[in-house]
Parts: structure tokens; sequence; C-alpha cells
């Protein structure tokens, strides 16, 4: 048994396929199921079913990927923290964000970190927030930034900002005058929110449930960008997190709410184990930074 022989067997179980999982690993075919073979022999189990259209894992099989997923993330802990004693800024480091604050907050930050941290090799992952939090959890990225709060205590949430929900109305809607707006204004009026599985949809919905508001239940769209022009071309109205506002933009309105404002909380979430803390922290200084952000 070694790292190479538990590598092939995580991927075959992620991939449900030994010739996708031998791709992954670059190896051939032929090369990965002998190994897989030779592993199962010897500790005498089946991990794998397998016939010629399917790729199933035994109940034992099951319980021994698990242990060598927590075994391949140890080995990784070891080498990350053997790199970071030579350098703590230096190495890749793969950040995730999720749709609604990625194009809005990377395009500055990027540039910051570079000027920064110029010996880090940063890669970002843009996904919704379950799947970031599963890459989170299962080691496959370092870091991500998320709307909390968050309730798992294999995670680290540092606060970056709040980030307050404004009313986006078309010019020549009736409300488009007004400089504050009461909920209560809301009612009856066709709300514009994000498709199923956005964190911003969620947010969204909880204040309209204690707002008495109802959603235009005809209406989604899959970006913030969509709602824009869904409002602009005088669909409804939406709620648009203040880090997304365009202020150069003549055909739209956004107005700010009555207290309490709706708002969400931006964290930078990594794990507890992450051995990358002086980085991390370097990392949310640079996020919070308001006077370069």
């Amino acid at each position: 048994m070694n790292l190479r022989d538990l590598k092939y067997i995580v991927a075959v179980a992620e991939t449900k396929s030994f010739v996708k999982a031998a791709e992954q690993c670059f190896v051939s075919q032929p090369t990965l199921s002998m190994q897989i073979k030779k592993l199962e022999n010897s500790l005498n189990i089946k991990i794998f079913e397998r016939n010629n259209k399917h790729v199933l894992v035994t109940e034992i099989g099951k319980q021994v990927i698990e242990t060598a997923k927590r075994i391949l993330q140890d080995a990784e802990h070891i080498s990350i923290l053997a790199k970071h004693e030579q350098d703590p800024f230096a190495g890749d480091f793969t950040l995730g964000a999720f749709p609604t604050i990625a194009p809005y907050i990377l395009p500055k930050l990027i540039p910051l970190i570079k000027k920064k941290l110029p010996n880090l090799r940063l890669i970002l992952i843009e996904e919704k927030t379950d799947i970031l939090l599963h890459k989170l959890k299962t080691g496959l990225i370092d870091a991500a930034l998320l709307a909390g709060p968050l309730h798992d205590e294999s995670l680290i949430a540092e606060k970056l900002f709040d980030d307050e929900f404004k009313l986006a109305v078309a010019t020549n809607h009736p409300l488009a005058e007004q400089t504050i707006i009461n909920p209560d204004e809301l009612t009856n009026q066709p709300l514009l929110l994000l498709d199923e599985g956005h964190c911003l949809r969620d947010q969204a919905l909880q204040f309209c449930q204690l707002s008495g508001i109802d959603e235009e239940q005809n209406v989604r769209a899959t970006s913030l960008e969509t709602l824009r022009q869904m409002v602009i071309a005088g669909t409804g109205i939406t709620f648009m997190p203040t880090i997304a506002i365009q202020n150069n933009d003549d055909n739209i309105r956004y107005i700010p709410f009555e207290e309490p404002k709706p708002k969400r909380t931006i964290y930078l979430v990594s794990r507890q184990t992450n051995p990358r803390t002086e980085l991390i922290k370097q990392l949310k200084n640079l996020c919070v930074n308001k006077n370069q952000l």
C-alpha cells in the first residue's frame, strides 16, 4: 500500500470510471487497474464491483476510500508544511468565490495580491456556495469567499465586510424618485430573484418572508447582470448588493432601505487544519482594505 495506490482508488470512486480515473492520474488504464487489483489482493477485500458498464464501491470500499482521503489530505498537509517553512507566502493557493461576488471583488483583489505577494501563484475557482464548501472540506481548495454566517466547527470564518442590499428599479419606475424605501412599499411589486442554488437568493427570500414581499414566480435569472438588465427593461425590481452597483448606469436607480437594512456578510473561510495561517491573514487584510478595494 502506498499513496499512489490510494490516489488511484479515490480517483475511481470520484469518477465512477477506471478510464477517467487513469486519465486524471496520468497513467494507463491497465496500469491503474493492475495496481488497484494488487491492493485489493493484499488487503483481501473488494473495494470495487466492476463490469463493462458500471463501477460500484463496496461497503468496505467506502470505508477504505474515506480513510484514504484523510491520509492523502494529511500527506498534502505535510508537503504544505515543508513548503510553508521555506516561504509562507509562496507556492500555489486555490481561492474560491461564489458567482454574485467573484466578478466584483476578484478583479480588484488579484492585482493587489500580485503586488503584495509576488511569489504566490493564485488559482481561482467560481462556484456556488454548496460546491465551494464541499471542495473546502475535502481539501480541493485552500479558502473561499462566502456569505455567512457559517456553522461548521471544521472551518474558520474571518469576517471581511457587510454588503448592504439596495433596491434596484428602472429610472421610469414609480419608486425611482424616492430616497429611501420601506419594505411595505414593495407589496404587489414584481420582485425578481436569482435562480435556485444562489446564496443571494436565499438571503433575499429571508428578508422577503420577514417583510411580506412576494417573489415574481415566472421570471428568474442566473446572474446579477441578467437581473440588472431585466430591471432596466421594466420586467420588475430586485435587490442589488452594494459591491455590484455600477454608479455610471443612468438607466437604473439604487435606493437604500430603511433600518434594519437587508445585507449579507462576507467571510474568508478556511479549514481549521490549514497550515497556511499567516498567508490567510495576509489575504484577509488585503480583502478588508477598503481604500484599495
